[in-house]
């Protein structure tokens, strides 16, 4: 049975996000400790999934957030037109010389090398995003007058403050009223929660949410950590996950919460900060479907590889509405983008549609 998408025809956007746009600096090659300059890209968890299917996948998006107006904010603006991301939903905050009071988010962001992991340091403290509250927005506007074939946020952006949580619900709820498809990536970042509840709020929050949303996204630890499901069987120190293992754990999820239509995960077996193995798995009327296997896959720069995962995934659906076909062009989509810089997805359709079918990476001329 497929997903009750609404026709292209009825709406002016195949999919809005919801989430915070911070600029990231990257130190390429370096260490962030020791750069003397840095490359500037945008990204956002929930952002990136929207951006990938406008460029890779050639459908209309558009993103909510909100910046402090000043040029931190009007770059990442431009960075997002140049990513052909519609931005009438973005609301702009009064910037008062300083920061004090508004601010936009910034993301100091190495890549990792071998034995050396990735390392983040976001800076994002009082940001316009994170201020965000429940009324805010216009959603029937949005999704009425405008209308979304999907939608998409996430735990990042719910996680921010006690507002955006509030707003996460209200924009989930809004969406599901004018029949508009609702998916969530669980995201679970230790270091959002620390300071405000830690893994108790963290479950409080993401299962309430939980309750409006259709298709559910995350890895191992995003089920077990936001939503308090176990996977049994499965040692710590042992690299990868077993499969058949964290498949029954989804099915007590979907159990809890019958109104998951689809559930999706990507697994990520991590031999070092550039060799990773890779797979997703999705569910979906009761059905498990699995995509093929990256067993050696070779990384230059592994932010935002699950969010270009989920935007493969949307596309499967809103494409061929075939949750075999969603699975695989999320595997491939998520590969294909960390393998280049960047938070979000430098493939084109074409590249990700020979990957999932089991194409080389023999030169093209």
């Amino acid at each position: 049975m497929a997903l009750n998408i609404r026709p292209a025809s009825e709406v002016a956007y195949d999919c809005i996000s919801l989430g915070e746009i911070m600029l990231r600096l990257d130190p390429g090659e370096g260490r962030v400790h020791t750069a003397r300059s840095f490359a500037a890209w945008e990204g956002g968890g929930e952002y990136n999934v929207t951006r990938g299917l406008r460029r890779c996948f050639g459908l209309r998006a558009a993103t909510v957030t909100a910046f402090a107006d000043n040029p931190v904010g009007r770059l990442i603006e431009d960075f997002i037109l140049q990513g052909g991301v519609d931005t009438r939903f973005i609301q702009w905050r009064d910037y008062d010389g300083i920061g004090r009071e508004v601010r936009n988010g910034l993301n100091f962001t190495e890549r990792g090398y071998g034995i050396r992991g990735a390392v983040g340091c976001p800076d994002r403290a009082n940001t316009a995003a994170s201020q965000m509250k429940a009324g805010d927005v216009d959603w029937d506007d949005i999704f009425g007058n405008h209308g979304a074939r999907w939608f998409h946020t996430g735990g990042i952006y719910a996680a921010l403050s006690e507002s955006t949580a509030e707003l996460t619900i209200e924009a989930c709820k809004a969406a599901q009223k004018h029949g508009t498809i609702v998916s969530y990536d669980l995201n679970y970042r230790p270091s959002l929660w620390k300071t405000i509840g830690g893994l108790a709020k963290a479950q409080e929050v993401n299962r309430e949410i939980a309750k409006y949303v259709d298709v559910m996204i995350g890895n191992e630890e995003d089920f077990t950590a936001s939503l308090g499901f176990e996977v049994e069987g499965v040692d710590e120190h042992v690299r990868g996950i077993d499969v058949e293992n964290f498949k029954k754990m989804i099915a007590t999820a979907v159990k809890e919460f019958p109104n998951f239509k689809a559930t999706a995960t990507t697994l990520r077996e991590v031999h070092t900060a550039t060799v990773n193995g890779w797979a997703a798995i999705a569910w979906h009327d009761g059905e498990f479907y699995e995509s093929n296997q990256y067993q050696k896959l070779e990384i230059l720069d592994r932010v935002g590889g699950g969010d270009s995962f989920a935007s493969g995934l949307v596309y499967g659906f809103l494409a061929h509405n075939d949750p075999k076909q969603a699975v695989e062009y999320g595997a491939a989509h998520g590969a294909l983008a960390m393998t280049t810089p960047g938070d979000t997805s430098m493939a084109s359709l074409a590249e990700v549609k020979k990957v999932a079918s089991g194409g080389s990476a023999r030169v093209v001329r």
